[in-house]
């Protein structure tokens, strides 16, 4: 991946923004039920999936957000939802699996490391019924700071202690390299610092490293889904109308990037990858049928992708 100066900029920003709680996307109506609990359980088969808000962000919606559509058209696409264009609720939603008596979490949100109005991901995961002690495995989609500041408090101490932790290879090794991370201009050093504050001295016998495309755990396939990052990976529980397919940040905020997949976020580290995968996953989506989430969809976070002219929609479950 050829880096440019722009790109490691604004690469840092949106690693820090992760951290700072103005990465992501606005939401669209809710369930009013599921708001409140600030969770959306989801039958699978036999096993659950259980949609757990970590919380919501609030930021002003500026130009340049979409990187390659002017900000008086994203402005258009949001009012003609009925959605303010102004500024971004920004949802940051994990997933719990639980399958054949284990829990495995995808994604961990902040932890007491974020903006106001953030971590509340084991507040909801209790209203859930689910004692975050008793996760078993932790599965990341990528190494961007609110996907994973949740694995460690301020002051060091992990959240999930007996939990194993199941990381993408290609994400691991470029975040973790030190000579990638001099080599940065100072302003994009935050993303490589704020991984390697989680990382550093993480138990060794609880880490695992998995290359997308692989089974990874209790059942759960992995699809490499590069561009928004290096190693960024979707996941996925089932088959059929019976399948979970976790996007990630591969669509973000589905009024915007699921309707003209073609939009580029500000933070998509290679822009034309990103769309290409996000073209080739929703397309995928549409095809199988399956329920679909996001991390920065809104509750109830599970849905279907439909085709919708040049674009898709995402239904969320009733």
């Amino acid at each position: 991946m050829e880096t440019t100066r722009r790109q490691w900029l604004v690469w840092g920003a949106g690693t820090m923004a992760g951290a700072a709680g103005v990465s992501g996307c606005a939401h669209a109506p809710t369930p009013a039920a599921s708001l409140a609990q600030g969770f959306f359980r989801q039958k699978l088969g036999n096993a659950h999936v259980v949609a757990v808000s970590d919380g919501v962000g609030r930021r002003p919606l500026a130009e340049g957000f979409v990187r390659n559509a002017p900000l008086a058209q994203v402005q258009a696409a949001l009012a003609a939802q009925g959605l303010p264009t102004d500024y971004i609720d920004v949802p940051y939603t994990c997933f719990v699996l639980e399958v054949d008596g284990k829990r495995y979490l995808l994604d961990t949100g902040f932890a007491d490391n974020g903006p106001p109005g953030t971590g509340l991901l084991h507040t909801h995961m209790r209203a859930a019924g689910i004692d975050p002690a008793s996760i078993d495995a932790v599965v990341l989609s990528h190494l961007h700071g609110d996907h994973i500041n949740g694995l460690r408090r301020k002051d060091g101490s992990l959240l999930y202690p007996q939990a194993q932790l199941y990381v993408p290879a290609p994400e691991y090794a470029f975040w973790m390299d030190a000579a990638r991370r001099d080599a940065a201009p100072e302003a994009a050093r935050g993303g490589f610092l704020a991984v390697q504050r989680v990382f550093q001295g993480y138990p060794a016998q609880q880490l695992r490293l998995f290359e997308p495309g692989t089974t990874v755990v209790g059942g759960i396939e992995s699809i490499a889904a590069f561009g928004h990052s290096p190693g960024h990976t979707a996941l996925a529980l089932g088959s059929g109308n019976e399948r979970f397919t976790f996007l990630a940040d591969t669509a973000h905020f589905p009024a915007l990037f699921v309707r003209n997949p073609d939009w580029q976020v500000q933070f998509d580290m290679d822009p034309a990858q990103a769309r290409a995968t996000r073209h080739a996953l929703l397309a995928r989506m549409a095809r199988e049928g399956g329920l679909v989430g996001g991390f920065h969809f809104p509750l109830p976070s599970l849905g279907r992708i439909r085709k919708d002219g040049e674009g898709y929609r995402w239904i969320p479950q009733a």
